[in-house]
């Protein structure tokens, strides 16, 4: 086996923009509070930036030519979908969070191959279409509101029960839930989001007043 020669100056431009692009994709889950943030997706862009280069230092040459070795990318592929299994929450409440950290988990660390590797045009490519799924996505998703569903939002304790009792209240009316989603503040308050088919306010309005009395309910808004 033979150690192929790789400049200390390619191997710092690789890791270092490694970081730059994790760090983008990073901070954009950072400041929406999700279960992994900017150190997060660092730190797993680097580290398969890292055994990508160790997968080339380490491929055996035969006859001059490299015989490239994918057994340790195959194992950070299957390694990274346990770290990103362990960003999606299922909460009591029957809420699933954390599904697109996991995916930004995921490509981060194919970011992190590619650019390992050399492939820098992939990378680049590959971290601003993510940047872009995640920004005009979320336009989309404002833009919809109110015309394919609209919000209510409760700001409560950290209870269990404050999700499924609200949803049941609005079913209790006729008012068809498509999903809720719950947003973190501290350990002891949260958001709880829930999207539904549009109504007729004055059908919703007596609602938010028994959902802002419901226990553990600080506030009840409806967008």
């Amino acid at each position: 086996m033979s150690l192929l020669p790789l400049a200390t100056g390619d191997v710092v431009l690789r890791l270092f923009l490694t970081l730059l692009l994790a760090g983008i994709i990073g901070f954009d889950r950072e400041r929406l509070r999700k279960p992994a943030g900017i150190r997060t997706h660092i730190m797993v862009g680097l580290g398969g930036a890292l055994l990508m280069m160790l997968s080339i230092f380490t491929s055996p040459v035969v006859n001059g030519e490299i015989q490239f070795d994918p057994r340790i990318v195959a194992n950070v592929v299957t390694g990274i979908g346990f770290l990103g299994a362990g960003t999606i929450l299922r909460m009591r409440e029957g809420i699933i969070t954390g599904l697109t950290t996991a995916a930004t988990l995921w490509i981060v660390s194919a970011i992190g191959m590619a650019v390992g590797c050399g492939f820098y045009a992939g990378a680049v490519l590959s971290t601003v279409f993510v940047m872009m799924v995640l920004y005009f996505m979320g336009l989309v998703d404002d833009y919809l509101e109110g015309r394919v569903y609209q919000t209510l939002t409760l700001h409560a304790k950290m209870t269990h029960a404050v999700s499924e009792e609200a949803k049941a209240l609005l079913r209790s009316v006729g008012i068809k839930v498509f999903k809720a989603e719950v947003q973190t503040l501290s350990p002891a308050e949260k958001y709880v989001v829930i999207h539904f088919a549009p109504v007729r306010i004055p059908k919703v309005k007596p609602i938010v007043g028994k959902l802002g009395k419901l226990s553990g309910v600080k506030e009840a808004t409806f967008n």
